[in-house]
C-alpha cells in the first residue's frame, strides 16, 4: 500500500513535517523509568519513524484498518504490535506500583529513588475529536502511566496548562494537574499536517506527580464537573447537588466561582465532603 486517505470520521490530519515529528518524539523524557511506550494514531508513521529509535518497547494504537496496513507493508511494526482503539486500552497493573501504592496507602509523595515505576509512556498526534477522551484515559490509567506527551489542538493544550483564573481553566485543567505535572512545549501550524486543519496544534508533555489526590478520585471528578457546570455561579449554588446538607464553608471558599479555585482546593473540598459522607454512613438510622 503506496497512500493512506484520510477519513474525516476519525478526524485524521497526517503529519508530515519529519522534522516536527523528531521534536516531538525528542520531547519523552523517559519520567518513571517506563518501557513500553504506546503510540496513539499513528497513522502512515511519520512520528513512528522516530519512536522507533528510542529505548522502550513501542505498541500501536490504531483503529484505520489502512493506516494498519500501511504501517505493516512499510515494515513499520509488526501485528503484534498492535493493541486497537486506545479508548479500550485496559494495562495490567504495574507489579511495582502496586507494591508502592500499599507502602504508601497514596497519601505521600515518592521521593525520586522510589519514582521509577511506571510501565507506560504515552505519545502521539491525537485525534482532535477524541484528545479529551484520551485524557481521561490517561488519568483512568495514571498509575501505570509515567508520561504523556500530544498534539492536540492548541486551545485544548492551553486549557490543560492553564492556571487558576484564567478564562480557559476548567475540568481537564484540574482533573489532569491533579495527577500530572503539564507543560505547554510548542505550537504547530496548519502546513505541518495533510490534510492541514483549520486550527493550530499544541503539543503538551504530562509528567506524573507519583503524589494521587488522597480522597475518592470519582468523588473529585463529580466535584470538579459540577463546579464547572454552572461556571459562572457560586460554588455555593453550582455545587448545591454535591455538599452534604448543613455542610459548613470552613475553607471560605464557597463565595467564589469555580475557575478561581486552584486545584489543591478542589482537593481539599473533597476531602471535607468525604469526611463527612463517611461519618454520615457510620452513624446507624434511628427508629
Amino acid at each position: 500500500m503506496e497512500r493512506v486517505r484520510p477519513k474525516k470520521q476519525l478526524g485524521q490530519h497526517f503529519l508530515t513535517d519529519g522534522h516536527l515529528a523528531e521534536k516531538v518524539a525528542l520531547s519523552l523524557t523517559g519520567w518513571g523509568n517506563y518501557t513500553n511506550l504506546l503510540e496513539i494514531g499513528p497513522g502512515t508513521g511519520q512520528l513512528t519513524r522516530h519512536l522507533l529509535h528510542l529505548p522502550y518497547r513501542l505498541w500501536l494504537a490504531e483503529v484505520d484498518q489502512d493506516s494498519i496496513q500501511y504501517l505493516l507493508a512499510h515494515q513499520l511494526a509488526e501485528p503484534e504490535q498492535m493493541v486497537g482503539d486506545f479508548l479500550r486500552w485496559n494495562p495490567q497493573p504495574c507489579p511495582d506500583m502496586t507494591a508502592l501504592a500499599k507502602h504508601q496507602g497514596y497519601h505521600h509523595p515518592v521521593d525520586n529513588a522510589m519514582a521509577n515505576q511506571a510501565c507506560w509512556g504515552v505519545v502521539g498526534n491525537f485525534p482532535y475529536h477524541i484528545s479529551t477522551e484520551i485524557i481521561f484515559k490517561v488519568l483512568e490509567h495514571h498509575e501505570q502511566v509515567g508520561e504523556c506527551v500530544g498534539m492536540f489542538q492548541r486551545e485544548v493544550a492551553q486549557r490543560i496548562c492553564s492556571p487558576h483564573g484564567s478564562k480557559v481553566y476548567g475540568i481537564t485543567s484540574v482533573l489532569t494537574q491533579a495527577f500530572f505535572e503539564a507543560e505547554y512545549l510548542f505550537t504547530v501550524n496548519e502546513g505541518a499536517f495533510f490534510p492541514p486543519p483549520k486550527v493550530k496544534s499544541g503539543v503538551l508533555r504530562l509528567k506524573n506527580l507519583w503524589n494521587p489526590p488522597a480522597c475518592d478520585h470519582r468523588l473529585l471528578f463529580r466535584v470538579v464537573k459540577a463546579a464547572f457546570n454552572q461556571r459562572r455561579k457560586m460554588l455555593s449554588n453550582a455545587l448545591s447537588q454535591v455538599l452534604p446538607d448543613g455542610y459548613e464553608d470552613r475553607m471560605k471558599i464557597l463565595h467564589l466561582r469555580a475557575e478561581q479555585l486552584p486545584v489543591h482546593a478542589f482537593i481539599e473540598l473533597t476531602q471535607a465532603i468525604q469526611e463527612i459522607i463517611l461519618i454520615e454512613n457510620s452513624i446507624p438510622n434511628q427508629p
